[in-house]
């Protein structure tokens, strides 16, 4: 396991900004827009540009943003609200805040008195760096669709409610929600949107890089264009990041621990929360070294009596 110097150490060693803390800074300038555009055009699929920046409750920039949400609110040109967020800490109702962040925004931005035609669409991104829910990828995509329950057939819109609405499916009048689990990307990257995920990841931009909006991060995000207190503050961001991990990874470590010792509720939702077949094998090998029992066993671990059993 590599000691915190280390990890530090490898935060450091990137020529670029961390878009967590350009977003909290940099980004928010105009001039820079060309950065965020080419973020939000790879992973949304089509040409984004950004009229304004919104004002959004979490938009601090104090200390305590060091453990806090960093979040940014945008209109593109087509009048939609896309809502990016980054979220260093665990939290393991975050599905719930990313419902409850779209439903505000629906509510904030009609007006009283406007009719439900008027609801703005809402696109929901959000990176996260700690494991969130179970899952093998490392970008999920949430749309609301509505399926038959006996022909199995998707509801579509009328040919007037296309035209009045223009758009083709009713799922596109629905918040959509993006998941980029990007601590968990550890391969070469191969597309545009993995090198974006992986300059998430490391605060890293590859010399052979193409994806739109990354050269325009190569230019206006280099460390060599801040100053020496917001250097400082970036640093201090750094370490921060790392203590951080730190106490996430002691968290697991601890509520794992309590659970194969003591089978503590806690400690059995951390296990399914980190979601690791391979752990949930090794709690049941240890569980039944201890002399637990098979019903104590499924219940610690979710596992079926066939799988715990097997050789």
């Amino acid at each position: 396991m590599k000691t915190k110097q280390e990890k530090g150490d490898e935060l450091m060693a990137s020529n670029y900004i961390r878009f967590d803390w350009a977003m909290k800074r940099l980004l928010r300038n105009k001039a820079n827009f060309g950065v965020l555009e080419g973020f939000l055009t790879t992973l949304l699929k089509e040409n984004i540009t950004i009229q304004k920046l919104l004002e959004s409750e979490s938009n601090q920039e104090d200390e305590f943003d060091k453990y806090n949400r960093v979040d940014m609110l945008a209109e593109n040109s087509k009048g939609e609200l896309i809502l990016i967020e980054v979220q260093n800490n665990n939290e393991y109702a975050y599905f719930q805040r990313m419902l409850f962040g779209t439903s505000k925004l629906v509510t904030e931005y009609i007006n009283r008195g406007e009719g439900y035609d008027k609801v703005r669409k809402v696109y929901s991104v959000n990176i996260v760096y700690f494991s969130l829910g179970n899952g093998k990828d490392t970008v999920y995509h949430g749309k609301t669709e509505f399926r038959g329950i006996h022909e199995g057939d998707i509801l579509e819109l009328t040919p007037f409610q296309k035209q009045t609405f223009k758009v083709n499916q009713v799922s596109q009048l629905y918040p959509e929600y993006y998941i980029l689990k990007v601590n968990d990307f550890n391969q070469v990257a191969k597309s545009p949107l993995e090198e974006w995920i992986y300059y998430l990841n490391t605060g890293d931009i590859p010399d052979n890089a193409t994806a739109p909006g990354l050269h325009e991060a190569r230019e206006r995000l280099k460390l060599d264009r801040m100053k020496k207190e917001e250097l400082e503050a970036y640093y201090r961001h750094l370490d921060n990041i790392v203590i951080l991990r730190d106490n996430i990874y002691t968290e697991r470590a601890e509520g794992r621990a309590e659970g194969r010792a003591e089978g503590h509720a806690e400690g059995r939702a951390e296990g399914r929360e980190e979601g690791r077949e391979e752990e949930r094998y090794s709690i049941a090998r240890n569980l039944k070294l201890l002399g637990a029992s098979e019903e104590v066993i499924i219940k610690a671990t979710g596992l079926s009596s066939e799988e715990i059993n097997k050789p």
